[in-house]
């Protein structure tokens, strides 16, 4: 345990981004000179966007980078994407360009949108009646959307807006709790910002009112959307002939579709299993929707709760085999944007959107489904034919030979190696030792 605890300090986020940083590598850092150089080497030359990256966030004292690639051959609905990734994992870009190419000979892939509802509550305690509550909800339910108005003009011009405000009794659950619920339609925004200030609006009419029409008061609680989207669905889905299935590593069709689908049949029973393969599938969605400027930990905690939706967590993605034809597919809640936040402000996330052809709200839906969809293809293929290990090992070679800072010659020479070998950290270390003696 560390003797030597630092000092609080007041007035942090105060202090000039050069003072910030001077104070941590002091702190912390034994060599500091070092610890500065590296800080400040990850600093756009261009002052103009260095400082726009600065006010995304407060403290700001660099840049952290993640690689962007992109992933070409997506053939969805019959449109050719070339699709971004933002994502440090080596083998995902490489999985989800070869499920790509896999299927641009089969048909592609096919989406629709089957929903873009989203959900915002007002949490609050009330202590009297409920019949009461009820009967002052239904009064006073037109006033929460007409002082909403200005709020909601711009969205509803579009054709967005409040669609249901509903009153919640959820008294079984937690003395003297209940909910406005609200759904909303945001069209091409993630809609937090709206949605949030739509309920707080909401919240001060509710409780306004209340004080002027109820024996008891209510007590607001919170405004807050919900991350979890279960009526904001996209799917996706692959098809061909069992035939079809025939590949460089897929000598049996048959064999090959009938273990892919006994792999799905586990993780939809199998929590353990489910975990990681849908760990999997989010490796291809939060790479695209971190790419587009998204909030990935958002899509990341609604899609987890959809998985355990039926009371235990189960595989986002489906098999079947019916008349020899292969079907594989995914149903997802994905609440994304395409104007608003980041979108408008960092540069490459409209570079981004500019590669995807500028998609509406519900285009990227689909292809962010799609991305997911090939990126679990691309593992359950792997683990039912030639083990995960072979492929992911291979990409991870590169990071290994970095760790050991082989040179260019080197590389090149290991590389070729390991073409006909298999990589496993231990055997790479033997190699390069043998290599440099």
């Amino acid at each position: 345990m560390q003797n030597n605890m630092p000092n609080p300090i007041s007035g942090f986020s105060k202090l000039s981004k050069s003072e910030k940083i001077d104070w941590i590598v002091s702190t912390y850092f034994s060599n500091k000179e070092d610890a500065k150089s590296l800080v400040t080497q990850y600093w756009n030359t261009d002052k103009k966007l260095q400082k726009l990256h600065d006010e995304f966030i407060e403290n700001t004292i660099t840049n952290y980078y993640l690689p962007l690639g992109v992933a070409p051959n997506f053939l969805i609905n019959n449109r050719l994407y070339t699709i971004p990734m933002a994502i440090e994992e080596s083998s995902v870009v490489a999985a989800a360009s070869k499920a790509a190419k896999f299927w641009l000979d089969r048909g592609g892939f096919k989406t629709e949108v089957i929903a873009t509802e989203k959900i915002g509550q007002v949490h609050f305690m009330y202590e009297g009646n409920y019949k009461e509550l009820e009967t002052f909800f239904n009064v006073v339910k037109p006033k929460l959307i007409s002082e909403a108005a200005h709020l909601t003009k711009n969205m509803e011009r579009r054709g967005g807006g409040i669609r249901a405000i509903a009153l919640i009794n959820k008294t079984k659950d937690l003395e003297n709790y209940y909910q406005l619920h609200a759904t909303f339609e945001t069209l091409d925004a993630m809609g937090a910002n709206f949605i949030n200030s739509c309920l707080e609006q909401f919240a001060q009419t509710f409780e306004r009112e209340a004080k002027n029409t109820l024996e008891n008061n209510i007590d607001i609680v919170m405004s807050i959307l919900s991350n979890y989207v279960p009526n904001c669905l996209v799917r996706a889905e692959v098809s061909c002939p069992i035939s079809e299935l025939k590949s460089k590593d897929i000598k049996h069709p048959e064999v090959f579709a009938q273990k892919f689908k006994q792999a799905i049949n586990i993780a939809e029973i199998e929590p353990y299993r489910a975990v990681t393969h849908n760990k999997g599938i989010m490796n291809g969605i939060d790479a695209v929707v971190l790419a587009t400027g998204n909030d990935f930990r958002a899509v990341e905690a609604g899609v987890h709760a959809y998985a355990s939706r039926n009371d235990s967590y189960a595989s986002l993605t489906h098999c079947t085999i019916e008349d020899d034809i292969f079907k594989f597919w995914i149903e997802i809640p994905l609440a994304l944007g395409t104007v608003g936040g980041l979108t408008n402000l960092h540069p490459l996330v409209k570079f981004c959107l500019e590669l995807l052809e500028n998609p509406s709200a519900r285009e990227l839906m689909q292809i962010v489904a799609v991305a997911g969809l090939a990126q679990n293809f691309a593992a359950v293929k792997s683990l039912t034919t030639t083990g995960i290990q072979e492929g992911h090992m291979k990409m991870h070679l590169m990071n290994i030979l970095n760790q050991f800072e082989a040179t260019a010659e080197e590389k090149l020479k290991l590389v070729d190696h390991f073409k006909t070998n298999s990589v496993t950290h231990s055997a790479v270390v033997a190699a390069i030792k043998h290599l440099r003696s």
